[in-house]
């Protein structure tokens, strides 16, 4: 598991905080437009049926789909509401299980005609090609109100999740820039990224750190996967105060890597 510390502390404190895990599924969840939807199949009872699903949300996070009648797991839904949709962090690794996945239980239930223009027009935001069908006759919308969730942010990362606590948590600050700021970082910062990482835990194995790599980002702070003689590592290096834009990380950034230099120097 990634080796975990407080910014600027010894290695033997506890491990840093991080956002809780509703608010990183919620975030998760919300970044993503596609998701796998587990259905119990009517044709063969018993046995679940998988398949690929657009979503968006609605105001309170729940799950909407646009499905048509003839569909198996729309024929599966009225048979039997609970369902599960499994939604997964949209980026390449080496290792799949270490890329971020939650699943949602619930019942998926056919939209109210009243509620159908609400979460049209938030489902045509995130999939404007629907428009092109979404007003056949054997479409439909469909709604999955969600009971439980299991959360894995990566290995060592994982809890349950209840409904109220999901419904409650907001999404990270950071989501709608988090790729912007890990790409510009590694792209361009890898050395100042290095020193943080040097400051943070300054031992023997520290000082022979060759590479280092933002994986993640969030309010409280960041990820690193670094290369050292040993191989790979993880750390969770937490920002001196919660991060609420880019700007906001920026600075902090700054203001680490200056600290480090005075330190090391």
């Amino acid at each position: 598991m990634s080796n975990t510390k407080d910014h600027g502390h010894s290695s033997n404190q506890k491990q840093p905080p991080q956002p809780p895990h509703a608010e990183q599924a919620k975030s998760l969840i919300v970044q993503q437009k596609i998701g796998s939807l587990s259905t119990q199949s009517k044709k063969h009872p018993g046995w679940p049926f998988g398949s690929v699903m657009p979503y968006s949300l609605d105001d309170t996070g729940n799950p909407v789909f646009l499905i048509s009648s003839m569909a198996m797991h729309t024929q599966n839904l009225k048979s039997d509401s609970r369902s599960s949709l499994l939604v997964m962090e949209d980026k390449s690794s080496d290792d799949p299980l270490s890329i971020g996945r939650v699943t949602l239980m619930g019942e998926t239930e056919l939209v109210d005609k009243e509620n159908i223009p609400e979460v049209k027009n938030g489902y045509l935001e995130q999939h404007p090609d629907a428009t092109f069908w979404v007003d056949f006759p054997d479409f439909s919308f469909y709604r999955m109100r969600i009971n439980n969730l299991y959360f894995v942010g990566g290995f060592g990362r994982m809890d349950w999740v209840t409904g109220p606590d999901y419904y409650q948590a907001e999404s990270d600050p950071l989501i709608e820039v988090a790729n912007d700021i890990i790409e510009h970082m590694n792209e361009d910062h890898e050395n100042a990224m290095i020193l943080i990482a040097k400051h943070h835990d300054q031992n023997d194995k520290a000082e022979s750190l060759t590479a280092a790599q933002m994986t993640a980002v969030d309010r409280l702070g960041f990820h690193l996967q670094l290369t050292s003689e040993d191989g790979l590592t993880g750390v969770r290096i937490n920002f001196p105060k919660s991060a609420q834009s880019a700007n906001s990380v920026r600075k902090l950034l700054v203001q680490m890597v200056t600290e480090a230099r005075k330190e090391l120097n």
